[in-house]
């Protein structure tokens, strides 16, 4: 069983405020199903349920970018959760030691495996990652509902 090192979420939300996790584990830990399970979880206290698609492609999107971070880069591995107070927005920060920036393979429906960081970027409106001096966080934005369509 994994143990964060740290592990917090926002108690209760405050009208207008974000729901937020976050979590960080040791190198030799496997996070990556409790990093599912957190944005699952917090995704359903935001209202959105677990089995519908807004809920399934955070979880996919974690998944592969906490997969990367435990694969490519030694150390701990940091997770950031943040749902927009509307709960139409989730930003995922994931923090690892390596400087070095993800970089999508071209697609090729042949290759077995190197297709996460394709699905991620196809899948979020946002993706960017922000050198830190210990590493870097890679940041994705992900749109969980359709923005309200306004009239005129």
């Amino acid at each position: 069983m994994v143990t964060p090192l740290k592990n917090r979420a926002s108690d209760g939300p405050e009208p207008g405020a974000p729901l937020r996790y976050s979590a960080a584990w040791d190198a030799a830990d496997s996070p990556v199903s409790d990093a599912r399970v957190a944005v699952r979880a917090l995704l359903a206290r935001a209202g959105h349920h677990p089995d519908h698609r807004p809920s399934q492609d955070a979880q996919l999107v974690v998944s592969e970018l906490v997969t990367n971070a435990v694969r490519h880069a030694p150390g701990p591995v940091g997770l950031a959760l943040e749902v927009s107070p509307d709960a139409g927005l989730l930003r995922i920060t994931v923090s690892d030691t390596s400087p070095r920036t993800p970089e999508p393979r071209a697609h090729d429906a042949r290759r077995v495996g190197g297709h996460g960081l394709y699905l991620v970027t196809r899948l979020c409106g946002r993706l960017h990652t922000v050198a830190q001096d210990t590493g870097k966080h890679v940041v994705a934005h992900l749109r969980l509902r359709r923005p309200a369509v306004s009239e005129p």
